[in-house]
């Protein structure tokens, strides 16, 4: 999938005209409107709500902390929503912060307008940014000309705001749960802080219509920790990007890897929260079995100063349309070791790429890997069996190749255009709904 950006006509600061102080910034997301505001101000409950157009499209507003060209599950998640709906019709907000360099792009699609608020850089990963408070300014755009709907696709506090400021003007909203924020962390020295974080995304996601997950076990999970109103919306793959026409013997050979050498792949934030020095042990056993064995990892992060100082780690950076592709297919096994996912986008990518998987059974993979027919699933957590699993690979190149062609098959049945149809329908039924929880 291409990154989506927008016509400069269509990027409008929301705030252009305004001078921000961090009281103003935390002011507008904390301090309640009056309850005797004129209408002139804000509008009621019921005259907030945009009534859908007879054809069936909508206007939607979709809340966003991570957008192309940033390069995550959330972002190209988010992106694919956005360009499918266009494309269907419907007049698309995205309200996402500033990024550094505002990438234009001709080939977007029609119907949709970016607003952009003020963000900060995430400390431990500055390749993103938070959105800052914003409630004030959505209070004012919506009330001016209200979406029928609003997704909220992250919890930072630009995602609080959305919410706050549908439900102050009864315009119902869903949000997406997409990161697993309260396993991060363990990962980054704030265990202490896990309870307060998990209350935050129990109480945000509760002001909401309805959660939106991609798999059934996420649900019952959040379901059990409180969440009210969970739905499913399963993910799908673009297979005609991931696919293994996109194989290339030139990009083998610049990883030093024979025609009959088999190559290693992970794709993926190159983080703490990912897990990797299990994909990197079990990469050292399969070289005892095969030397020739090559080990690519696709992505930027946190570690990356420090895996480059590892000689043997093929470390190829960010990549993008095309030459993900290229890189998906171009492998032969994909290492998944991450335990932190709400889904994993890049086991499904994988798949369609006719790569055999080994990962966690959790998440994309409990979902769609049938066990030693289109890949192996692993008890979670236990390092053992991963490593057995990967060296089974290795040793049977026939039984490779058996679990890669199934998972291809497998991944053509993930049909983006059926994600697609079950998004509308729900989108729809919220607007059915109204702002009532």
């Amino acid at each position: 999938m291409s990154a989506i950006s927008l016509h400069p006509a269509q990027l409008v600061d929301l705030d252009s005209s305004a001078s921000f102080s961090p009281f103003h910034l935390l002011r507008e997301n904390f301090v309640p409107i009056p309850s005797g505001t004129s209408q002139s101000s804000t509008l009621s409950r019921d005259s907030a709500r945009t009534t859908p157009r007879n054809d069936g499209r909508l206007r939607i507003a979709i809340v966003t902390e991570t957008f192309p060209p940033e390069v995550n599950g959330v972002a190209l998640t988010v992106a694919e929503m956005v360009h499918a709906l266009a494309n269907r019709g419907h007049q698309i907000q995205v309200i996402r912060p500033r990024q550094p360099v505002e990438v234009q792009n001709t080939d977007s699609p029609a119907g949709v307008e970016t607003l952009l608020r003020p963000g900060i850089v995430i400390p431990w990963y500055n390749a993103l940014r938070l959105g800052l408070p914003s409630r004030a300014g959505l209070l004012r755009q919506w009330s001016n000309k209200p979406p029928a709907v609003v997704y909220i696709a992250t919890e930072g506090p630009l995602g609080w705001s959305a919410a706050k400021a549908a439900r102050d003007l009864g315009i119902p909203a869903l949000s997406g749960f997409h990161t697993r924020f309260d396993h991060y962390t363990s990962h980054y020295g704030l265990a202490p802080l896990q309870g307060v974080v998990k209350a935050y995304l129990h109480n945000f996601h509760n002001l909401t219509q309805a959660t939106v997950v991609a798999t059934e076990e996420l649900k019952q999970d959040l379901e059990e920790k409180g969440f009210h109103r969970v739905r499913v919306l399963p993910r799908g793959v673009d297979t005609k990007l991931f696919s293994p026409t996109y194989r290339n013997s030139a990009l083998r050979a610049s990883w030093g890897a024979a025609p009959d050498d088999p190559v290693v792949l992970y794709v993926g934030r190159l983080a703490a929260e990912k897990n990797l020095e299990v994909a990197i042990s079990a990469y050292r056993a399969m070289q005892v079995v095969n030397p020739r064995t090559r080990f690519v990892l696709v992505g930027d992060g946190p570690l990356r100063v420090g895996l480059a100082q590892i000689p043997d780690l093929i470390l190829c950076g960010t990549q993008r349309g095309e030459a993900l592709a290229a890189h998906y297919a171009s492998a032969d096994i994909f290492l998944f070791p991450s335990l932190s996912e709400t889904f994993g986008n890049v086991v499904l990518e994988a798949m369609a790429s006719v790569l055999a998987v080994v990962a966690y059974d959790y998440a994309a993979a409990r979902a769609h890997i049938r066990h030693r027919h289109d890949g192996l699933r692993i008890p979670c957590g236990n390092t053992e069996h991963f490593h057995t699993a990967a060296l089974e690979l290795i040793r049977d190149p026939a039984h490779r190749a058996a679990l890669a062609e199934h998972a291809r098959t497998t991944a053509l049945q993930l049909d983006y255009c059926r994600i697609h149809d079950a998004l509308e329908v729900l989108l729809h039924e919220t607007v059915g709904k109204g702002g009532i929880l």
